[in-house]
């Protein structure tokens, strides 16, 4: 026998004792961002960890995630399994070998056709589709049109920041402009990671497009998983040594030579560590090369490693390692390597810019400094350097910080709730048109679709009202 409800629990929502409908299956493209490449590498970064740890997190949730990056080695696998429920797709786009991202959006519309191809022989519904980057987001934007999946996007970097104060931006720049343009005013919502990004996006891209604040997530028990002591063993530091660090690719935006010229200045004795590698082929090697020449030039040599590329499972211990972690980026949308490095109770220093201004607090989880300025920075890395009280000062505030803001788990679930208010819209629109609803039923239910106030139970609740309507277990009355 059917359940008889009343209109009027609409206003309340509490309704018990329903089954909810299965997990959906999401798609996240990456198309340059191969959530297993090594990190460090050229064109591999902040945006592989977030896609991978987002996949990772949401199956842990019970959800179905396809990741989809693009095939640039002809022994890489089509299908990787990362964990139950988590999967990389690599498709074929253009030559099966690595293409810079700035010559990647021609082969694109080869990876929208690869992707619907795959969808369809697997025969895959997909609930929504979350791209990273502009160029997924141009490949998102075709799958929404011809699919009319809900569509979320996550910049990870804006074109018109990035080449705000280059004098001859490349060709690209202007196309990218109006692809993010798009993006923000078409899609279902834009996920920025920071305050900072909103204002970017709002000033320079567009007034128009709903945009969400979740910041970027991290696996912290993974990176508070060694002591100084341990890692120092490990490593092969000295338990007295001075650690000054830098984690990241080797590319001029990242202000390595601010650093270095900082270093050259410091009355303290330090080593200096490099962690991230270099394609030989590559640009971030041509960095990484100007970069060692001036080690050299400024008399450095003796006290500079360059550790070349490191797993995932070696980081952190050289996290845990240092004295200080430095971020001296003349641009960041968000700073995952500060994160990281606090969740290692590791103080940080970091530039005054981008996202880095919310992801580090200045004078409690390390130091902001102006960008591109040495003198400054030397004068910060000395403070830190020469007052212990201070740094496990900063380290203690650091990694409770990240554990209450940034951990995997607390960002996962608001991306979730942003996927379900997406999905539930859809699914609602769809029983809507597929069942015979009297006007006033079909009415409070547009109305609370609506609706920005719904909190995430009441989304579950309607989720559960919906579902059982659509499984006969439900029938409508007003009461």
């Amino acid at each position: 026998m059917k359940n008889l409800v009343p209109v009027s629990l609409f206003e309340s929502l509490e309704i018990p004792n329903l089954e909810t409908h299965s997990q959906p299956t999401y798609a996240l493209i990456s198309v340059h961002g191969d959530p297993t490449a090594e990190i460090g590498k050229e064109g591999a970064g902040g945006q592989n960890i977030y896609v991978r740890e987002l996949g990772l997190a949401l199956a842990q949730k019970g959800c179905q995630v396809d990741i989809f990056t693009r095939r640039e080695h002809p022994n890489q696998e089509e299908i990787v399994e990362l964990a139950p429920g988590c999967r990389t797709i690599r498709l074929t786009a253009g030559p099966i070998k690595f293409v810079p991202r700035t010559e990647l959006f021609e082969h694109l519309p080869e990876f929208v056709a690869s992707w619907l191809n795959f969808q369809q022989q697997t025969g895959r519904n997909y609930a929504l589709i979350h791209t990273n980057y502009w160029l997924s987001g141009w490949v998102g934007l075709q799958l929404k049109s011809q699919l009319g999946l809900p569509q979320v996007h996550t910049y990870h970097s804006i074109g018109a920041v990035k080449y705000r104060d280059e004098q001859n931006p490349p060709q690209i720049a202007a196309i990218r402009h109006c692809v993010e343009k798009t993006i923000l005013e078409q899609i279902d919502c834009v996920i920025s990671t920071s305050p900072q990004e909103v204002d970017d996006l709002r000033q320079l891209i567009s007034q128009k497009g709903r945009i969400k604040i979740i910041p970027c997530g991290i696996n912290t028990t993974h990176f508070s998983s060694v002591s100084q002591k341990i890692a120092r063993q490990k490593l092969g530091i000295s338990p007295d040594a001075q650690i000054i660090l830098y984690v990241g690719r080797f590319d001029r935006r990242k202000g390595i030579e601010t650093l270095v010229r900082s270093c050259a200045a410091l009355p303290n004795s330090f080593q200096l560590y490099f962690v991230g590698g270099s394609r030989e082929d590559g640009p971030d090697l041509q960095e990484q090369q100007r970069i060692q020449a001036l080690v050299k030039k400024l008399g450095l040599e003796a006290v500079t490693v360059f550790t070349g590329q490191i797993s995932q499972a070696q980081l952190p211990a050289y996290y845990a390692a240092a004295n200080v972690c430095v971020v001296p980026s003349y641009y960041e949308p968000f700073g995952l390597v500060a994160i990281e490095a606090m969740a290692a109770r590791t103080p940080v220093i970091a530039s005054n810019v981008g996202g880095l201004q919310h992801t580090v607090v200045h004078g409690q989880t390390g130091l902001l400094v102006p960008p591109g300025n040495h003198h400054d920075l030397t004068k910060a890395i000395s403070n830190v350097l020469d007052n212990p009280s201070l740094r496990q000062f900063y380290a203690n505030a650091a990694y409770s910080w990240v554990q209450s803001r940034f951990s995997t788990q607390a960002v996962t679930n608001q991306i979730y709730e942003l996927y379900q208010s997406l999905t539930l819209s859809t699914f609602v629109q769809e029983i809507i048109q597929t069942h015979n609803l009297t006007p006033n039923v079909e009415k409070q239910i547009q109305t609370l679709l609506k609706s920005k106030a719904l909190k995430p139970s009441d989304i579950k609740a309607l989720e559960k009202l919906v579902d059982s309507f659509s499984n006969g277990t439900v029938q409508w009355v007003n009461s």
